[in-house]
């Protein structure tokens, strides 16, 4: 796979992958998140940098500083947004406003280099998440990255090396397993209620056609990943629950995919709906296909199916589904219900609100109100809350590089299967052997 072709996306809007809403949202309603306590307080302030303050970087920052984080810098190559970020920071922090830094594309390291900063958040567009992960390791800095963790297998290994050298704390941003009934079901796997898992299926379908356009025809990063790559182009937040329910990198670990997609059409209707002939938005041409599957094998014998489709005509709300199937309970996320042998009726599925308290999650019991003002369907509160968790307490990472690199190297993987005609591809152990022992 090649490099992406340029690094402009390092300033891409990121605001609607904000459950939907906009930036404008987001600071309207600011003060009503600001109605909850601090996650930590009493306890000294993690002092994170954030690199990427479009509507998504924005908004964990001011999740991150509602928490009692300190933002002493802040990046992004874009004016007005650094302009927003450092006034917003300043505001919460009456009158402190923090450096600002995005003279160029590079100008993040310039950052890195602060004494005042234990960690970083990066929130940039997906094409340099795993290059400015790995500069802020080697810095010395811990790291909270968006999703994926990288595009190619080489920033896989990159992620794995750095964290390992340098001994920081990596973190993938996956806010997808902090569900609640994802936790839930993760409790269930670990309490025996599905016996032995054999098969799940999960997927990202979403339709993304509009935001992969930005208003003047060119693409933005979204849009110049479906130009430039082929495969499941965003895994993490269908494979990454499926991937802890199943114990991967703990227990068992992928071995195996192979990848098929469909014909090319749904973006051509978009696009000739959209712009008028000789507009630039007709001017693109882009790899990825409507949908993809990828099959995916572990070493225990589970199968994976794994579907990516931001193509297809749908509604939004339609976004990830999950089911998991073990030899005493089957679950599906599409029809929120459950079977549990010995407990559901012999051919009745039965509503997963059933069991849901049973089952809940402690930080779920702990901080639901916290977390329900938050996007995500609360994970965002979860994945900020692990993070600073992690780096006061030194470790380990719920999700780290080994996690990161097993779950985004399906990417490339993927790629190179379709490119070979369906052909069947290994999958790295990313942990080297120790996945079998790990916990």
């Amino acid at each position: 796979m090649s490099q992406p072709q340029s690094r402009r996306a390092f300033a891409v809007d990121l605001a609607t992958q904000v459950s939907g809403a906009s930036l404008g949202w987001i600071l309207a309603n600011h003060s009503l998140a600001q109605e909850s306590p601090p996650a930590f307080a009493g306890s000294p302030p993690v002092r994170i940098g954030v690199i990427g303050v479009g509507g998504r970087g924005t908004y964990l920052m001011q999740l991150l500083l509602q928490m009692g984080a300190e933002v002493p810098a802040v990046c992004d190559i874009k004016p007005d947004r650094l302009a927003r970020a450092t006034k917003l920071v300043a505001t919460a922090r009456e009158g402190r406003t923090p450096a600002g830094y995005g003279s160029d594309p590079y100008d993040y390291r310039r950052m890195l280099q602060r004494d005042d900063l234990e960690a970083v958040l990066v929130a940039t567009p997906m094409q340099v998440h795993a290059e400015m992960s790995i500069d802020a390791m080697r810095a010395g800095k811990h790291v909270l990255s968006e999703v994926s963790a990288a595009i190619t297998l080489d920033e896989c290994w990159g992620l794995v090396h750095a964290a390992e050298e340098t001994g920081k704390l990596y973190m993938l941003a996956e806010n997808c397993c902090y569900w609640h009934p994802v936790m839930a079901i993760l409790n269930m796997v670990g309490r025996g209620v599905f016996g032995e898992l054999t098969f799940a299926e999960c997927g990202y379908v979403h339709d993304c056609r509009v935001i992969a356009f930005e208003p003047d025809g060119s693409l933005t990063w979204r849009g110049e990943l479906a130009r430039d790559y082929r495969g499941n182009l965003y895994p993490t937040h269908s494979l990454g629950p499926v991937a802890q329910w199943l114990g991967i990198n703990r227990g068992d670990r992928m071995v195996s995919l192979v990848a098929a997609d469909t014909r090319h059409a749904a973006m051509k209707h978009f696009v000739n709906k959209r712009f008028p002939e000789g507009h630039l938005g007709r001017t693109h041409t882009f790899k990825t296909a409507d949908s993809t599957t990828v099959l995916i094998r572990t070493a225990k014998g589970v199968l994976i199916d794994l579907r990516y489709d931001t193509k297809s005509a749908r509604p939004h709300p339609s976004t990830v589904y999950y089911s998991l199937q073990g030899t005493t309970a089957s679950y599906d996320s599409r029809i929120n219900s459950i079977w549990i042998e010995g407990r559901s009726p012999r051919y009745q599925w039965e509503g997963f609100d059933k069991y849901a308290s049973e089952f809940e999650d402690p930080l779920w019991t702990q901080h639901r109100a916290q977390a329900e003002k938050t996007g995500h369907a609360g994970g965002d509160f979860f994945v900020l809350y692990a993070f600073l968790e992690a780096v006061r307490s030194g470790g380990p990472s719920p999700i780290d590089a080994y996690d990161a690199a097993a779950w985004s190297a399906i990417m490339p993987l993927s790629e190179q299967s379709l490119n070979e005609g369906g052909k069947v591809v290994e999958i790295p152990d990313f942990t080297r052997g120790k996945w079998e022992s790990r916990i």
